[in-house]
């Protein structure tokens, strides 16, 4: 097994971190961590959660999981509005790389469509309205996060996870 930081994934609903983080996971034989299925094993399911209490919840109940994370040689696969949160980043950053997965807002609603499992952020607005709304919102909270970016547009499993790779033997 190598020897490196936990790599934490951050980025919008779409552009890819589940699926990087098993495949990062599988390739060095690290624990995933997927932090809205730690979430879940409290609440039960999101969408209900969501709907009877509100997401102010949701993130109290992630930023209690993140505060109290104490892992190593692990992918952290975090939800989309973990960055809504300056703790949760200050807390992630105590224990890995936090690497932002992005993509632009086609590509997202492409890899979106058909989606049921993830609640509404708006509540009420148009699935392509919301995406753009809450990308314009959260850009600048993920790029202030993050110690590295990679786009995922247009780009394999692999080379996204051979990007993240390099990225982080370049910079231990």
């Amino acid at each position: 097994m190598l020897k490196m930081p936990n790599i934490i994934l951050i980025g919008y609903r779409g552009t890819g971190k589940t699926t990087i983080a098993k495949n990062l996971g599988e390739k060095l034989g690290l624990l995933i961590i997927n932090i809205d299925e730690e979430i879940k094993k409290q609440i039960g399911s999101i969408n209900e959660s969501v709907k009877k209490h509100g997401w102010k919840e949701f993130r109290e109940t992630e930023s209690r999981i993140i505060q109290n994370l104490d892992i190593k040689d692990a992918i952290i696969d975090c939800g989309g509005g973990v960055v809504e949160s300056e703790k949760n980043i200050e807390n992630l950053r105590k224990i890995g790389k936090i690497v932002l997965l992005k993509a632009d807002s086609n590509t997202i609603i492409k890899r979106l469509e058909g989606s049921h499992e993830r609640p509404s952020i708006s509540g009420n607005k148009p699935f392509t309205e919301e995406v753009e709304e809450v990308l314009e919102r959260r850009i600048p909270l993920y790029k202030k996060a993050a110690d590295f970016e990679i786009d995922t547009d247009n780009k394999t499993i692999e080379e996204v996870s051979g990007e993240i790779l390099k990225l982080i033997k370049e910079n231990e």
